[in-house]
């Protein structure tokens, strides 16, 4: 049977979509384009309104451009509202990601995918979350914290540097909420707990002139990195990734609080100053909501402030939608379109600004560089490089980024 994955959302849903993908390949599907196949699964997305919009466009898309196919709509989206998709189609199926993974009958993943192989592999070691941001209803899609058994990502994450896998990526809908009690005699395990027993037992894993796997941490809340990940990641050299995702939503404390983000402006800031003392070469990422309920344009002037203080290396920018199910939903001071839109452009423009310098500011130096397919590299700092074809794809090479031209430098 052909069948297609369709992914939307988070690098979490990324993960588990390429785990369904395995699943299907061992299992002797054939992976194709949507027109050709006969099942199709949806994994959907609900953070936002307007994602939610999307992945009801594209289950429309799948069943008019696969009209022989079955579909199954799986994800947030399908957990919070199961009848929307099942009363667009009688050919498609809503079904929870665990239940269908165990119709799949999943074996370890292979993530072998055609001819080519993964050189980065994400992991999900986390799921759920706690927390109840005013404008997110992922809490209620995904449900409460749980964490994966350490010694269940253990083994992976070994398998995979022994397949020759050069990155591996952390994944969870909170990270740093990561704890497990099952590991050693009922203590608390954290994540840098975690990322200590990863480095330790992957260390000797690696051909004797190549350097052993990385680890990237893809998303953690700032009030979840503590001391001792600090030091771990300032300490690693470069073998947990120093670049990390630090959302920071709003770099104003009033629209922070009527979020219910659980910090103020100053202590991100003084957070981001910790960071760079202890790790001068470390790349931030983050994401930002420009037109929350309520923002002034003075709320809006103090994000691109505290943007700029932060130095980041690249910002997602999100214009605020409405997530019905929400209290931010609710409110009658919403931003008039407009506005949200010229924020949104005033903002990428900003971010693109900032790219450009971060980059600039690491070309006297050096980084490990993953080679991955079409001469492409991603460097330790997140950014995306042409590469040479001499350089074989799958490698993990250390070069002087003066040698590699970078592709959003190209772009701009």
């Amino acid at each position: 049977m052909k069948f297609c994955v369709i992914n939307l959302g988070c690098k979490v849903n990324k993960v588990e979509s390429d785990s369904l993908t395995s699943t299907l390949l061992s299992h002797g599907y054939t992976q194709s384009e949507l027109p050709d196949a006969e099942l199709v699964i949806v994994n959907t997305c609900t953070v936002t309104g307007e994602a939610e919009k999307k992945t009801r466009k594209v289950t429309r898309q799948a069943l008019a451009r696969a009209p022989q196919a079955h579909v199954v709509v799986t994800g947030c989206a399908a957990a919070i509202n199961a009848d929307e998709f099942t009363q667009m189609d009688k050919r498609i199926s809503v079904i929870d990601k665990l239940q269908l993974f165990e119709l799949l009958n999943k074996p370890n993943n292979t993530f072998l995918f055609g001819e080519g192989f993964r050189t980065r592999v994400g992991v999900k070691v986390q799921d759920g979350c706690n927390n109840a941001c005013t404008y997110c209803i992922v809490h209620v899609a995904r449900g409460k914290a749980k964490s994966i058994p350490a010694q269940q990502i253990l083994d992976e994450c070994i398998s995979l540097a022994q397949m020759g896998v050069k990155e591996i990526v952390l994944t969870g809908i909170n990270l740093g909420s990561y704890r497990d009690v099952t590991f050693c005699d009922g203590e608390s395990l954290s994540l840098a707990q975690l990322l200590q027993l990863l480095l330790e037992q992957t260390k000797d894993i690696h051909l004797e002139d190549e350097p052993p796997v990385r680890f990237r941490v893809s998303s953690i809340e700032p009030k979840d990195i503590d001391d001792d990940f600090i030091e771990l990641l300032a300490t690693s050299q470069g073998r947990i990734c120093r670049h990390l995702h630090l959302p920071l939503q709003s770099g104003s404390s009033k629209v922070l609080k009527e979020m219910a983000r659980p910090y103020d402006a100053a202590y991100f800031s003084q957070l981001v100053s910790r960071l760079y003392q202890a790790v001068p070469s470390l790349s931030l990422s983050t994401d930002i909501i420009v037109g929350f309920p309520g923002e002034t344009e003075e709320d809006f002037q103090e994000t691109c402030a505290m943007a700029s203080a932060c130095q980041f290396s690249k910002i997602h920018v999100f214009p605020y939608s409405k997530r019905e199910g929400t209290p931010a939903a609710k409110r009658l001071d919403q931003v008039d379109a407009h506005i949200k839109t010229h924020r949104a452009a005033t903002l990428r423009n900003l971010a693109e600004k900032l790219r450009c310098e971060d980059y600039r500011k690491r070309v006297g130096g050096s980084e490990w560089v993953l080679a991955e397919e079409r001469c492409v590299g991603t460097t330790e700092s997140y950014h995306e490089v042409l590469l040479p074809d001499t350089i074989a794809c799958g490698s993990l090479v250390y070069l002087p980024l003066n040698e590699v031209r970078c592709l959003d430098e190209q772009d701009a």
